[in-house]
């Protein structure tokens, strides 16, 4: 085991490790409309929620040591008194990252959405008392570390967006999830594509009928709305998203059309 974070390459972790694009499920148009044409899946489908927060990132190095980053830059590591408090995601994520273990010459990186508080203008769906929580909902076990560390970071980069990060299955993350003690994002149902709504209004019926409130609530205050739906292979070989608010927004500019 040859990795010290002391004299690893910061900017190489950080694009190593960033949470790639999730396409939407009913593919974007002009001005954030939906268009018809729909993310395609093959076999079994999981359904999960998708919380409206803040991505976090919590990097379990192979020295012992940990990083804290939100979607784009890293905030914090082991062993700093100060971290920077952007979105909270420090004060909320410290303690477990903490509680971590090193699994084996891998970096392995937790992707969580932190929320509630004031994180954003949704909390108040969470918690009615500004409490803040956090839910896994992605991971990655990187064992070829050092060769990828060692590309430009452009690479890197490219290497990320094209699939290249090796995200756990469906039951490796579950398993994960239990050993690290923390929650994942509620799975709501596990269905054949075949299954799949296919048109904008039935897509909008459907997220509606499979969460009609949130399951993520932090207390009894929570307003409940919810902010949408992930669908993924058991293998996450495919991902999309699909929000309320884009159904809505399409289907409001679409109504005037076919009157």
């Amino acid at each position: 085991m040859n990795f010290d974070l002391r004299t690893a390459d910061l900017e190489a972790i950080n694009s190593a490790t960033k949470y790639p694009s999730i396409p939407t499920y009913h593919q974007l148009g002009d001005r954030g409309s939906l268009t018809d044409a729909v993310t395609e899946f093959q076999g079994p489908v999981i359904g999960t929620e998708k919380v409206d927060g803040t991505n976090a990132r919590v990097i379990s190095l192979p020295d012992g040591s940990w990083l804290l980053g939100s979607r784009e830059e890293l905030l914090c590591a082991k062993g700093d008194l100060i971290g920077n408090p952007a979105q909270g995601i420090v004060a909320a994520l410290r303690e477990f990252a903490n509680a971590l273990t090193p699994v084996g010459d891998v970096v392995r990186v937790f992707y969580l959405e932190v929320y509630g508080g004031k994180i954003t203008a949704a909390s108040k769906q969470y918690t009615g008392d500004r409490a803040v929580g956090y839910r896994l909902f992605d991971m990655i076990a990187l064992r070829d570390y050092e060769a990828v560390l060692a590309m430009p970071v452009p690479e890197i980069s490219a290497w990320r967006e094209s699939g290249g990060q090796p995200f756990l299955a469906e039951p490796e993350l579950a398993a994960a999830a239990v050993r690290g003690g923390v929650e994942l994002t509620p799975r709501l149902f596990t269905l054949d594509c075949a299954d799949l709504p296919r048109e904008i209004d039935t897509t909008r019926e459907f997220l509606a009928t499979h969460l009609p409130m949130t399951r993520s609530a932090l207390d009894d205050g929570a307003a409940g709305r919810p902010e949408g739906i992930v669908l993924r292979t058991s293998d996450r070989s495919a991902i999309a998203k699909a929000r309320f608010e884009d159904y809505d927004r399409t289907l409001r500019r679409r109504r005037p059309a076919a009157g």
